[in-house]
């Protein structure tokens, strides 16, 4: 699956540039040229990764950094035009992960990118955590509200492939694709029967829904339906 990158710049000729050179990567873009509308994507989209200018209209980059740390660790790399130690030291303590002054080199910023990515897979690679169900990569053992969950190999990878995605729509292709490797074709219902086993494993006692139908399209993994 694509990494997916949020771009939250308001200058349009570097969003042009930067999202022309990431699509090219092969990484997916994601375009907002305001904090509200950043943040927003940020929240729903649930990126791999976000590029964010300091000085935006309305609110700055230090207040979308600020408010995504809340409930996320989505590594940040913040561009900007001030270039002093204080804006730096100001733009890591709001939460940025890098720092890089504008005009940049794009093959250094790609390198960067590369490098927090490298550095979020390490440590997603653990342990994934969502409201109150955890699951270790590393042993596959996954628990809700502390209570073991036993899971078959395709009933794993399908938790997995969810809490890496979480509150994103997945398509029954791609869960087809990711998970058992091939397309079934339209007819076939065994993605249905493994979410329902699924569903009841995490939901055995009385625990509310997390994998939620979207109707003629797949499903989502979410707190509310």
């Amino acid at each position: 699956m694509k990494e997916r990158i949020l771009i939250i710049e308001d200058d349009k000729a570097i969003v042009r540039v930067l999202e022309r050179s990431l699509v090219y990567e092969g990484y997916e873009v994601d375009l907002a040229y305001n904090g509200e509308q950043g943040l927003e994507l940020a929240r729903t989209k649930n990126p791999s990764l976000i590029v964010l200018d300091l000085m935006l209209p309305g609110m700055d980059g230090l207040e979308v950094t600020e408010k995504i740390r809340e409930d996320s660790a989505m590594p940040i790399l913040m561009l900007t035009a001030r270039g002093g130690l204080d804006d730096r030291v100001e733009g890591l303590d709001s939460g940025a992960d890098d720092y890089m002054v504008k005009p940049f080199e794009l093959d250094e910023l790609l390198a960067r990118i590369r490098s927090l990515l490298r550095r979020s897979q390490s440590e997603r690679s653990t342990v994934l955590k969502f409201g109150d169900l955890t699951l270790d990569t590393t042993t596959r053992r996954a628990e809700r509200a502390g209570r073991e969950i036993n899971l078959t190999t395709k009933e794993y990878e399908l938790l997995e492939l969810f809490m890496r995605n979480p509150r994103q729509i997945l398509s029954r292709g791609m869960i087809f694709d990711r998970v058992w490797g091939y397309d079934f074709g339209g007819e076939s219902n065994v993605l249905d029967v493994y979410i329902r086993y699924l569903r009841q494993k995490l939901e055995d006692k009385g625990e509310s829904r997390l994998i939620h139908t979207i109707r003629g399209t797949g499903y989502v993994f979410r707190e509310n339906p």
